[in-house]
């Protein structure tokens, strides 16, 4: 795949599920129950249970891993946290992503990822360098 300045090179939409905040919990041991107990989120003011922030930003890396084929490829990779994840009970959340080619510069590229939920941005300055040279001659 050859990558050029403005080209989105990967998409993708999860849906997060209440299970999808527990699985996460268990196996990042982050169980603060913001993230599973609706009394708890109300209690200290905000909207409903969050997605972990860290899971956000995982997949993310995750839609970037997928765009370059290999991990290894990400050299650098960092977000500003926005606006929270709120998952229904019922209905979960839909976060979508988008990654785009910002920038190249001698066979390093700069992934912007646009990440979404509820029509706002979630994340901003997510950006990822990734090492492209050797993926543009395959």
């Amino acid at each position: 795949m050859s990558f050029e300045v403005g080209q989105i090179v990967a998409e993708r939409t999860v849906h997060l599920t209440r299970e999808s905040l527990v699985r996460y919990a268990g196996a990042s041991g982050d169980f603060n129950p913001i993230h599973y107990r609706d009394d708890v989120a109300a209690r200290v003011g905000l909207p409903g249970v969050l997605a972990h922030g860290m899971l956000t930003m995982g997949i993310g890396a995750s839609v970037v891993t997928d765009a370059v084929g290999d991990p290894a490829r990400i050299i650098d990779y960092g977000v500003r946290f926005t606006k929270p994840v709120v998952v229904d009970p019922d209905d979960g959340a839909e976060v979508r992503y988008e990654a785009r080619v910002a920038k190249i510069d001698d066979g390093i590229a700069r992934i912007d990822l646009t990440v979404s939920f509820d029509e706002t941005k979630v994340l901003a300055k997510a950006q990822a360098n990734v090492r492209i040279d050797e993926v543009a001659q395959a």
